[in-house]
């Protein structure tokens, strides 16, 4: 009985993956109830009440929160950009009807916030040009660089480039909920998405390569709603069930920092990307994930890992 309820379990997590990544992919569309219903293969007068029961927000207040965070993370990043356009990118065609939920949201309308948050960023002792103050990348990991002694940056590096990198399907096992510094669960996603992998003959030499993705601005989503997938790249026709998911990862020109790190030096180098290297860059990141691309296993308790940031010229 209890196998089977694990079954049932992760087809329910399964479907409701399937509408939270279409969320994702097509927040910037008039989305239905139906439609969304109709990707969870859950009946249409069932649909709501499920995914409520799964997330603890209904379908409309789901997509309304990701369209609202999303909207704050552009204001931030885009200082410059009308706020229409900002509207548009999350879904809505009225700006009245934004700025109402806008305000609704976060208790100030828009325009303000965007004021709010280019002077806190100003006082910041480290920000980038899209006025994004980046000792908020620090909150994706752990703070034990606190009572560390730090390597200077400089040995923890090897180079910066920007290029195009290609869209690559990908397997995902997803966390939703606090995990800054958490180094346990980063490990049981990653041994749990290299057991599924390496049981379907999906992990090729030793060298593996994988992902982990952050959905979410942490400075502006609720912490126990931030997203996590810990990701192994696969081929396009791999069968996924349960609570392992399948996404596709959008190509594009991204700057690229690759470093050699022990897990309490994340922060500092994330820091030197958006603190030292942007400003004198010439680009600004562009809208989607930031991501950090693993290669192989740790080595003396070192990882080589790319931090890759989605780009476009400022």
């Amino acid at each position: 009985m209890k196998t089977d309820n694990k079954v049932l379990l992760d087809d329910y997590t399964s479907r409701i993956n399937r509408v939270t990544d279409y969320m994702d992919a097509n927040i910037e569309k008039p989305l239905t109830l139906e439609e969304l219903a109709t990707v969870s293969h859950f009946s249409k007068f069932h649909f709501s009440r499920i995914f409520w029961g799964y997330t603890g927000e209904t379908p409309f207040e789901y997509l309304t929160r990701l369209r609202m965070e999303k909207a704050a993370s552009l204001l931030k990043i885009y200082i410059h950009e009308p706020i229409i356009q900002i509207a548009l990118k999350c879904g809505y065609t009225d700006k009245s009807v934004f700025s109402r939920n806008f305000r609704s949201h976060f208790k100030v309308a828009p325009s303000l916030y965007r004021k709010s948050k280019q002077h806190n960023s100003n006082n910041s002792q480290l920000h980038s040009n899209s006025s994004q103050p980046v000792d908020a990348t620090s909150q994706y990991f752990c703070d034990e660089t606190q009572t560390l002694k730090r390597r200077p940056i400089m040995e923890l590096i090897h180079q910066v480039e920007v290029k195009q990198l290609p869209a690559v399907t990908l397997a995902y096992l997803r966390h939703t909920g606090p995990f800054q510094g958490d180094g346990a669960l980063f490990e049981r996603l990653f041994n749990k998405i290299f057991a599924w992998a390496g049981a379907r003959g999906l992990l090729k030499g030793p060298d593996i390569t994988s992902y982990a993705i952050y959905h979410d601005d942490i400075s502006v989503t609720d912490p126990q709603k931030v997203r996590l997938s810990i990701c192994v790249p696969v081929s396009p026709d791999t069968k996924v069930d349960g609570e392992i998911g399948k996404m596709e990862l959008n190509g594009g020109k991204h700057a690229i920092a690759s470093f050699t790190l022990t897990p309490p030096e994340f922060p500092e180098a994330w820091r030197w990307f958006f603190g030292t290297w942007f400003p004198t860059s010439g680009y600004q990141p562009d809208d989607s994930y930031c991501f950090e691309m693993y290669y192989g296993a740790p080595k003396n308790g070192e990882l080589t890992v790319d931090i890759c940031v989605p780009v476009k010229p400022l």
